[in-house]
């Protein structure tokens, strides 16, 4: 069983960022892959940025160049580094470890970018 606890959510305006943390319980987590991903008001959950156990990453089209997924093995923490934050990166970001089928989900915290 694995716990995951996010944090780092916030109210920020467009231009700003943010940095989001997921501490996850369990020695197994080096080996999971873990990854963000996004539920805004009316859509549809998406993936944001993802990281396997040996630190290769991918990241959704819309937040390239903007956002870095990073983790931290000895921390069980993984981070979403987010800058030039955009109204539409607005909704609550979940932490994933291993796999959106069998894996598992933290709690959610909210990013809300507005003037």
């Amino acid at each position: 069983q694995v716990q995951l606890v996010e944090s780092g959510g916030g109210l920020v305006q467009p231009g700003g960022s943010l940095r989001l943390s997921c501490v996850a319980s369990g020695s197994m987590f080096r080996i999971y892959p873990m990854g963000w991903y996004r539920r805004a008001p009316g859509k549809q959950r998406e993936l944001v940025a993802g990281i396997n156990r040996l630190g290769s990453t991918n990241y959704a089209d819309s937040v390239k160049g903007r956002f870095t997924i990073s983790r931290d093995s000895a921390k069980n923490t993984v981070y979403l580094q987010m800058n030039n934050l955009k109204p539409d990166d607005t909704a609550v970001y979940y932490c994933n470890a291993g796999g959106v089928i069998t894996g598992y989900w933290g709690q959610g915290t909210q990013v809300t970018v507005s003037s």
